[in-house]
């Protein structure tokens, strides 16, 4: 099967040294993108101009990145709100049984947010009855951190459900991923 690099080119009636010519690149850089090595940075740039097209047209449909995957392994955090620590289990288990690298990358990075939030929320809930003692209130203190919880999660999952959508990325992540 063609790449859309060698339809573009064939359409210009370039030969692959023509092409190689125009665009300063080796010949052999040439045949080794339309065998399927991908393209970036300056080289992307240079067969773009010389072949008098946008970057984003070199590549076809199927390379364009698919993340419904890591909308799904977003999505499942949510469990977090019926089954304890489901918010980190069920994440990781579809992230873990995801083959692509992009996707499972995104799944990780849900992971160890939910991750974070599920400590967050542990300690805050075992130290809420010490707090509620010293200070003699008489409210359930355990609510408050179990509400901020659930309203938190609940923003996590929808602010990076649209970033997902809008961006095929994270809004929210951390910095080191330490899965």
């Amino acid at each position: 099967m063609p790449t859309k690099l060698k339809l573009l080119r064939e359409a210009k009636n370039l030969t692959q040294t023509e092409l190689a010519e125009k665009s300063g690149l080796s010949l052999r850089t040439i045949q080794r993108i339309e065998s399927g090595q991908s393209l970036k940075g300056f080289t992307l740039k240079a067969v773009a101009q010389a072949l008098e097209t946008e970057p984003g047209n070199l590549f076809s449909e199927k390379e364009i990145i698919q993340i419904d995957r890591a909308k799904l392994i977003n999505l499942s955090a949510l469990a977090g709100l019926i089954i304890p620590f489901g918010g980190i289990i069920f994440p990781a288990v579809l992230t873990y049984k995801t083959q692509d690298s992009v996707n499972r990358e995104l799944g990780k990075s849900v992971v160890c947010v939910q991750i974070v939030l599920a400590f967050t929320i542990s300690v805050s809930l075992i130290l809420s009855p010490f707090i509620q003692n010293w200070f003699s209130v008489r409210f359930p203190l355990f609510l408050v951190p179990l509400i901020v919880f659930i309203i938190l999660k609940l923003w996590i999952v929808i602010r990076n459900g649209i970033s997902l959508n809008q961006t095929n990325t994270l809004s929210i992540k951390l910095k080191n991923n330490f899965l």
